[in-house]
């Protein structure tokens, strides 16, 4: 029985109908095949061999009604997309949020030692806050954070 997936990836995309995309490639347009079907060039940018000269990650076709049921532009992202990111090691923040330079990180399990006697405790996964004033802090969504659309990466 075939499995379901599904997936969460940080592309890079191009509007390209399928015939430019076959010409960039170098590829005739098979006859079977409509040339002016709309559709994207994707480069997928998390690892992988390059499979063109002009593009350091892999870059394939992907029809129009496909791409657009599966991505989303970056600046706009649910929380769940946001989540998403910060697992690919990304950083993240509100476009609403009031202070400048404000964003989260994933800070991923790590190793504590205390001088309370709890040598060796090992920590789980959390969410981390770089603040306006330049300090670090355990960060917790609100319900509104939850239910926005604003989320975006930040370099």
């Amino acid at each position: 029985m075939n499995q379901r997936f599904i997936g969460t990836k940080i592309i890079l995309a191009l509007a390209m109908p399928r015939l430019a995309y076959n010409a960039y490639r170098g590829w005739e347009l098979p006859g079977d095949e409509n040339g002016a079907d709309e559709g994207y060039l994707v480069e997928y940018t998390d690892g992988g061999k390059p499979n063109h000269p002009d593009h350091a990650g892999y870059i394939s076709w992907s029809p129009k009604e496909q791409f657009d049921n599966a991505y989303r532009v970056i600046s706009g992202m649910s929380f769940g997309l946001a989540i998403e990111a910060l697992k690919l090691g990304e950083n993240v923040a509100r476009a609403g949020w009031n202070g400048k330079g404000m964003w989260l990180v994933l800070i991923p399990r790590c190793h504590w030692e205390t001088t309370r006697g709890l040598e060796n405790l090992d920590g789980l996964p959390w969410i981390g806050m770089k603040t306006a004033d330049d300090k670090f802090v355990p960060w917790l969504a609100s319900q509104t954070d939850m239910l926005a659309d604003d989320w975006q990466l930040v370099d």
